[in-house]
């Protein structure tokens, strides 16, 4: 439902801010589709022997990886385009605008795909398990300690200095308005209250975006992933429940970032409005 308001162009956002949240939106749905119904729901509930091969348990795990980075790092080029379009004013008109979200998207894509197809090769020949060597080699370990800092540790930190950055700039920015304005204007005071609710909208995603993530950053980065395949769905040691849990709030970061930034927007709102009340006309009318 996203994609399809945020394509219609109609939301009041920029061009460069509508390319980021469709990209954003998209690798979330793909984060549902491939990494909690093919991966998860499968491996524990549905049991579909043709994704559990080798080659298609191969394949999901590089999707995982590399969807999973695009919604992070989407996520990190948006809240960047955000900074210097309040901080930068001298490179806003460079880097703000359709083409150059292109090019990052585009750029953050290949990127986790290239981080995410060795872990092709992390995967047990003859069954959709880890292989022994990813638990015991040095090189493994490196990696998963690098993914890991990758996604989500260096975007984390990334978030939030940007968002610290923005916040400060809204606040001086707010408080010279505030000694230049008379007692009168009220035009200031609602540019005021507008500069508040982006502070809050701010906090609200960086809050969002950690709290989520850190469970499953404090169990990658304690290393041995237990029962990572759930080949014992009832596996009940602490480890293995943290892990779960970690998986679980991670996905659940990348849905509510799309909905934290789309339902904030009046605009949109309206427009998710205007759909559900088409849909119960044309509902009625069958």
């Amino acid at each position: 439902m996203a994609i399809l308001i945020l394509s219609r162009g109609k939301c009041a956002l920029s061009k460069c801010t509508t390319r980021y949240l469709i990209a954003m939106a998209s690798a979330d749905l793909m984060v549902v589709v491939v990494v909690v119904i093919l991966e998860k729901c499968n491996y524990i509930y549905l049991f579909a022997s043709f994704l559990l091969q080798t080659p298609e348990c191969a394949v999901i795990l590089v999707l995982n990886v590399t969807i999973t980075g695009c919604s992070v790092w989407f996520t990190v080029g948006f809240t960047f385009d955000h900074y210097i379009a309040i901080c930068c004013q001298n490179l806003r008109n460079q880097y703000c605008n359709e083409r150059t979200a292109t090019v990052v998207i585009t750029i953050v894509f290949a990127g986790s795909c290239a981080k995410g197809i060795p872990f092709y090769f992390a995967m047990d020949p003859w069954r959709c398990v880890a292989a022994a060597k990813y638990f015991t080699s040095p090189i493994w370990r490196a990696y998963e300690v690098f993914d890991s800092i990758t996604t989500p540790l260096l975007p984390i930190f990334l978030i939030l200095l940007f968002n610290i950055l923005t916040v400060r700039r809204i606040v001086a920015t707010n408080r010279a308005r505030r000694q230049l304005r008379s007692n009168n204007d009220k035009q200031n005071d609602l540019e005021v209250e507008n500069r508040r609710k982006s502070m809050i909208l701010l906090f609200a995603l960086s809050a969002n975006f950690i709290l989520l993530w850190m469970p499953y950053l404090v169990q990658s980065m304690t290393w041995q992933t237990e029962n990572y395949s759930n080949t014992d769905k009832y596996f009940s040691t602490p480890p293995y429940i943290l892990q779960q849990f970690g998986f679980m709030l991670k996905f659940l970061s990348s849905c509510t970032n799309t909905c934290i930034y789309g339902l904030t927007q009046r605009k949109f709102r309206e427009e998710l409005k205007n759909g559900m009340k088409y849909l119960f006309a044309l509902n009625r009318q069958i």
